[in-house]
């Protein structure tokens, strides 16, 4: 971050490629540097001209007789290479590349990419760009890009993927009087990335909200690790262009076809509590919404207005894209009586009537946030002769509660005023209803999406232990023959061995076996054709249902081994799969696909023979646990039903949850799968099964043993970092990874600490055991933090007794060590044992230094990092550990 901050605050800059043609981007970047009010040093380097502007020249950044802290590269593409490298050699900071025709050039542009790429390494260089339109700081009057506008200095860090869109931007925000903390376009992103700035603008105190516009993703894994760290305490809005799924035109199964890419960036972003918009004018309004108000804990919206026009308007857009009107209480409704004339609407929408003055406005308003059934107000004012908009204004904000307070004050220079007095008091206005309405529900996605991040899973309903040697043996096999097709038997042994119930089934090659075995199942049967090349069975006549008797058999199996060699006559023919019938009410889909960006997907929704045309589907990423398996489950339509609909039985939801929990594991733990495709999933109250299943692996991938979850963008749990350890009471203790669902633990553990214990952990005392609290100890991203719990096994439960953890920086090279042993367990080798064990998993990841802060009496601690060689260094009140790890 220090890097970065040099980068945003250069004392000394140097423009390479600065000159007198006002057409020129150099010349363009260096006019508004100097022209800007930034209070820095601007060397022109130009090896044709002895001054530019009036300013001196040099010939090359060599000749500068100053230390650089930043270089701006607008010259061609073929001199930057070597411009990089005379940078490095003369100790530049930073570089901002605005020089385009690199990767976007072809294959002498790529390499001259990567040559880039090498050099900013070997000489520990940030680089932002190649092809970008640059960065500006308004605070510090500072533009280092070609764009001739300064937006007003505010507190909105905007990241661009494209230059273009940037000016586009740029003019926008001038008119609209939108401010921003930084403005950045990142271009090809050969250094500095999406997730390097989120990093930054996460902890710089000057922003509140980051707004990214983005084509393209190179590095999804950090990308989300930087987006979970901060969604919680800064708003991260994203448009996303390019909704069209090319992709999945080559998809082998339904599901492929079904998770589009687009699905896909959807789901990421809501696993990482980001707000996703469509249009560039949302970007602003959402973050304009979020900064003034206060979250909907629900999609419940209150309507008051004026006209009934445009009450209906919003009335429509609001339950068209996902929110509900709130029903008001029959104490609301009795208030309103009360304060309104007796031609109001009673109900909501609330029409006031066009003769409403400020009191009226307000005593509604008062109303609905008194309701328990309202989440968010809108307030819709059309000017009239009797209407007061700058008054009724005042009204609103004098009323602003713990629910939000949306405004539209439609019209121009008659509610103008109202307009400036609902902006300076923080209620967000808007011209339209509609826009009001879609940034309420921005907020409650938003709402919604934090919430996902920090609610506390369900433990699992009980142990889980799949057959993992079995399943990596065949697929193992199944790579060494060449074969990347699994046929339907195959694929249900690999689901079988991970706890998914599966029809049971016999592999039979004559017409005699057919019959035979369909007899010995119990009819009726179905008979499905068994070959490595054929994916979709009925396409090619391959699957005969309702077989109720043996001959019956042995004819379907006749028939369908006929119709496959005349409509596939080069398909290898393993057999013909005979299975009982299962009747159950309801044919899901379950499956996955491995993105080329976000790697395994899981896929679940509607299924059978119409699932392409319902398409009523859904996505996550994996890790899931079981809220996020719920989640999945419950934004499908077909969850209604699921859950009991009009006097038919619910199914059991919790044990759906359970299978999806242990379908993702499946997919993590084997790298080796491309796609697999459940459908369907057949299942009524009594339970569920698998009727169909195919697998594809993946032939891109070496075969032999792959790094675990290298393919997954966000970390599962750390399974193997589990050992044990003997108090020195003799007690048993289990050393593991923390997990979300530790947090009633935790807090529990939290209650035996003394306060002298908490001083020194937490340099406080703790009065509040909250929620929020422990979500940011047990829920962490196991990329960034590694946090390993002493869980004692003991005949009340198991307790936890202490907790060890470093959270590393952005870039996973610097971390924080901190400790904690709950008093009971204090003096039995908990705390070395702990931090020895931490310490190695620091190393197994790279980390290269780790630091600690402690206050000077706690000398247990000073002592225990000593030891383990690092340096103290005493400071006022505390002290500083630091280990450098060679």
């Amino acid at each position: 971050m220090e890097k970065l901050d040099s980068l945003f605050s250069p004392k000394t800059i140097a423009i390479i490629g600065a000159g007198t043609d006002r057409t020129g981007v150099g010349h363009s970047i260096f006019t508004n540097l100097i022209g800007s009010g930034y209070e820095g040093i601007v060397y022109p380097v130009n090896t044709k001209r002895r001054s530019v502007q009036g300013v001196e020249a040099y010939p090359s950044i060599e000749k500068i007789p100053d230390r650089i802290d930043l270089a701006v590269i607008a010259t061609p593409a073929l001199t930057v290479p070597g411009l990089v490298e005379d940078c490095g050699r003369t100790g530049v900071r930073n570089l901002v590349i605005v020089s385009a025709g690199f990767k976007e050039a072809g294959g002498e542009g790529k390499a001259m990419y990567e040559t880039i790429a090498q050099t900013a390494r070997r000489y520990d260089m940030r680089v932002l760009g190649p092809n970008c339109l640059g960065f500006i700081k308004p605070s510090a009057h500072l533009n280092v890009s070609f764009a001739d506008r300064m937006p007003l200095p505010g507190r909105i860090a905007f990241i661009s993927q494209s230059g273009a869109l940037c000016t586009s931007v740029l003019d926008w925000a001038v008119k609209q009087n939108v401010g921003f903390s930084h403005f950045v376009s990142i271009g090809e992103t050969v250094d500095i990335g999406f997730h390097d700035l989120i990093d930054y603008f996460g902890t710089h105190g000057g922003t509140s909200s980051i707004l990214i516009y983005m084509e393209s993703l190179t590095d999804a894994r950090k990308f989300l690790s930087a987006a979970r760290a901060f969604a919680r305490t800064k708003p991260i809005i994203v448009l996303k262009a390019g909704k069209t799924s090319g992709g999945a035109k080559a998809a082998l199964s339904h599901t492929g076809s079904l998770a589009g890419d687009d699905m896909v960036f959807g789901a990421a972003f809501k696993r990482a509590g980001m707000v996703r918009v469509n249009e560039i004018g949302e970007l602003f309004d959402c973050a304009k919404t979020l900064s003034m108000q206060r979250l909907p804990l629900g999609n419940r919206l209150a309507i008051v207005t004026n006209a009934g026009g445009p009450g209906v308007i919003a009335t429509d857009y609001l339950l068209t894209n996902g929110g509900d009107l709130a029903a008001l209480s029959e104490d609301t409704i009795r208030g309103l009586d009360a304060s309104l004339p007796a031609a109001w609407s009673r109900g909501n929408p609330i029409d006031v009537l066009g003769d409403a003055g400020p009191d009226r406005f307000r005593d509604a308003v008062k109303l609905c946030l008194s309701d328990p059934g309202v989440d968010g107000i809108l307030v819709i004012l059309t000017p009239q002769t009797m209407t007061e908009p700058a008054e009724v204004a005042r009204e609103l904000v004098g009323l602003q509660d713990t629910k939000p307070i949306l405004a539209s004050w439609m019209g121009e220079d008659a509610v103008q005023e109202g307009v400036e007095v609902l902006d300076k008091g923080s209620v967000p206005v808007y011209r339209t209803p509609e826009e009001a309405v879609r940034s309420f529900l921005y907020m409650h996605q938003y709402s919604k999406n934090l919430k996902l991040l920090s609610e506390t899973p369900a433990t699992i309903p009980h142990a889980f232990v799949p057959k993992t040697a079995a399943n990596r043996q065949l697929i193992q096999e199944l790579r060494a023959n060449h074969r990347t097709i699994l046929m339907e038997h195959e694929s249900k042994q690999l689901l079988a061995n991970y706890g998914i119930p599966v029809t049971k089934d016999r592999l039979v090659h004559s017409a005699n076996e057919a019959g035979r075995a369909a007899a010995e199942l119990g009819f009726p049967v179905v008979l499905k054709i068994a070959s490595p090349d054929i994916m979709h069975k009925t396409d090619v006549g391959g699957v005969k249902l309702s077989i109720e008797n043996k001959s019956d058999a042995e004819r379907a199996y006749t028939e369908i081994v006929n119709s496959v060699q005349q409509k596939a006559p080069k398909a290898n023919i393993a057999g013909v799969l005979v299975e009982r019938m299962e009747h159950k009410q309801y044919e899901l889909l379950i499956g996955s696909k491995k993105d080329p960006i976000f790697g395994p997907v899981i896929v679940f929704g509607m299924g059978g023979v119409a699932v392409e045309v319902y398409k009523d589907t859904n996505v996550a990423l994996p890790p899931l646990n079981m809220g996020l398996s719920l989640r999945l489950i419950e934004e499908t339509k077909i969850y209604k039903l699921l859950k009991g609909y009009r006097g038919m039985k619910a199914v059991d939801v919790s044990a759906i949850q359970f299978l999806l929990y242990k379908f993702a594991y499946l997919v993590m733990d084997f790298p080796d799968i491309k796609e697999v495709d459940i459908n369907p999933f057949v299942v009524d109250e009594s339970g569920g099964v698998v009727l169909d299943a195919k697998i594809v692996l993946d032939d891109a991938l070496p075969i032999g043993p792959l790094k675990p979850y290298s393919h997954m963008v966000i970390s599962p749990y750390p399974k193997e970092y589990v050992s044990s350890f003997s108090l020195k009471d003799g007690s048993r203790v289990v050393l593991r990874p923390i997990r979300p669902e530790d947090e009633p633990m935790e807090a529990e553990m939290f209650t035996k600490f003394s306060e002298r214990t908490q001083q020194y952990r937490f340099f406080q005392l703790i009065k509040d055991i909250s929620h929020e609290l422990m979500i940011r100890f047990t829920q962490i991203d196991y990329d960034r933090e590694i946090a390993i719990v002493g869980e004692l096994r003991s005949p009340e439960g198991p307790k936890m007794v202490g907790v060890a953890r470093i959270i590393a920086d952005g870039y996973n090279e610097t971390a924080e060590f901190a400790i904690v042993v709950a008093d009971p367990w204090q003096y039995q080798g908990l705390g070395s044992k702990l931090t020895d064990f931490v310490l190695k998993l620091a190393r197994k990841r790279g980390l290269k230094k780790i630091f600690a802060e402690m206050l000077n009496e706690n000398t247990a601690m000073i002592h225990i990092l000593e030891k383990r060689g690092f340096k103290i260094t005493q400071r006022e009140g505390n002290c500083h550990a630091e280990l450098v790890i060679t």
